[in-house]
């Protein structure tokens, strides 16, 4: 397959680059700057790839997205909004601008990645995930009515909609600098925000110091990247196995296959503290679900 990848970051495009031609030297891949929450830059990037490779594509992953936007009530609307139009912006963008290439293509998929956060909206019981979960939830309705759309009006194309638990990846890492919050460098309104965000999940942080405040969260983040349950790289090869046997909807780690289980039989207990409970005690989302 020839592969056309797009981030906001050349940097970080330069380096998967560099890994994949490490792997394969005679890897067909190339990277495009792009802001997916920008419909004008995703058109480009459908221009560019057509440019590229011709008129059709096959296979459309949409992957981009960012965490933050906690809280619609204590949060900043600059950063709920922009979670919102990366997370589901971006899916909507990647699909309109990839249509007509779509559609000349004699047989097309499209791969949208929505998250354990499009079944159940929270992060425990008082882990508040609004804007992410909001977005998560658009992208699993919308891949699902396209599957219908798609066999009404466009028979040669299908969809996927994936749904992962906790990856392996730099998402936290990345969402913090995105919204200029390094955890080593917090500055003084930064730290306030996050005590009185522990203070109001029962924890009491006066006794922590600013350097310790700055400590957990770095800890959290490297937590995040290295205590996942499944790795970005056997996440991937779940979405390539689940897109080959025709899954619509591919469900990414035994964490999501507990949350997706659990929903079904207690759905009307899916935002209790016992369910947040027994979640916990199966050892799900331990170091993730906030109490």
């Amino acid at each position: 397959a020839a592969v056309e990848t797009c981030d906001v970051s050349q940097e970080a495009m330069d380096e998967t680059l560099e890994l994949v031609r490490q792997s394969r030297s005679d890897a067909s891949v190339s990277a495009f700057v792009c802001d997916v929450a920008d419909p004008d830059v995703v058109d480009a990037f459908a221009a560019h790839v057509a440019d590229e490779h011709g008129p059709a594509v096959h296979l459309l992953f949409n992957n981009a997205g960012i965490g933050g936007g906690g809280s619609i009530v204590a949060g900043h609307r600059a950063e709920w909004d922009r979670v919102f139009c990366v997370c589901w912006g971006g899916v909507l963008n990647g699909v309109r601008s990839f249509l007509p290439m779509l559609m000349e293509a004699d047989r097309g998929h499209v791969i949208n990645t929505s998250s354990i956060n499009g079944l159940w909206a929270c992060l425990g019981p008082t882990g508040a995930h609004t804007s992410y979960s909001a977005a998560k939830f658009a992208v699993r309705g919308f891949t699902e009515a396209l599957m219908v759309d798609f066999r009404v009006n466009a028979p040669h194309l299908t969809a996927s909609v994936v749904m992962p638990g906790h990856i392996g990846t730099q998402i936290a890492r990345n969402s913090m600098e995105e919204f200029g919050r390094d955890p080593k460098s917090l500055n003084d309104e930064q730290i306030a925000e996050i005590r009185e965000m522990l203070a109001k999940r029962g924890i009491d942080p006066t006794g922590a110091s600013d350097e310790d405040i700055r400590s957990l969260m770095a800890m959290r983040v490297e937590s995040f990247e290295n205590d996942a349950p499944t790795t970005a790289a056997g996440a991937a090869q779940i979405i390539l196995d689940g897109v080959r046997a025709g899954d619509w909807r591919i469900l990414i780690g035994p964490d999501a296959d507990a949350l997706d289980e659990m929903i079904r039989a207690r759905p009307h207990e899916a935002y209790t503290d016992a369910f947040h409970d027994d979640l916990a005690q199966l050892g799900h989302f331990t170091g993730l679900i906030q109490r």
